[in-house]
């Protein structure tokens, strides 16, 4: 059963940290249009009709967002490095270590879209009315819950090892 579990945190983590990395680098976090032309947003350039430029202003949302989401993504290769290393042989300190890093990855990601999705969505109400949250954003969601799901996982199975 012990190792049911960390197989399914394992795989639970692998995809979580798959889907935070594809959220954070890619740029279709929000889709719009600009001058008649159809524009997109990540956390890091917007794109015009194809061509993409570098955010050039230090907005403090977009940067408290990169944050969390850069840390949420570190803690969750942690959280899946500690698990996939625990499974061979279970030691109990390495999957709780692991199991609270993934936790923790879930709750970086959470605060990070949770500060998107507040200050985009009272900027939508003021200035963007054809704005629409995209598929990036959408990721960062499922990654979410899936480090979450992964953290409670090796908890439970390191509480069965004990």
């Amino acid at each position: 059963m012990v190792f049911t579990l960390l197989g399914g945190a394992s795989l639970c983590g692998v995809a979580a940290l798959v889907l935070l990395i594809i959220s954070t680098s890619t740029d279709y976090w929000m889709q719009y249009r600009y001058s008649g032309n159809a524009a997109n947003q990540g956390l890091w350039r917007f794109c015009i009709n194809r061509k993409c430029h570098a955010h050039t202003l230090s907005v403090a949302f977009w940067d408290a967002t990169r944050a969390f989401m850069l840390l949420s993504v570190l803690g969750c290769f942690a959280g899946v490095v500690l698990g996939i290393t625990a499974s061979k042989r279970v030691q109990s300190r390495r999957v709780r270590t692991g199991g609270i890093a993934l936790l923790l990855s879930g709750f970086l990601a959470l605060l990070a879209l949770a500060i998107y999705t507040g200050k985009t969505l009272s900027h939508k109400q003021s200035k963007c009315s054809d704005c629409e949250f995209a598929w990036s954003y959408f990721l960062g969601w499922i990654g979410t819950i899936s480090a979450l799901a992964a953290g409670v996982l090796q908890l439970c199975a390191n509480k069965q090892s004990d």
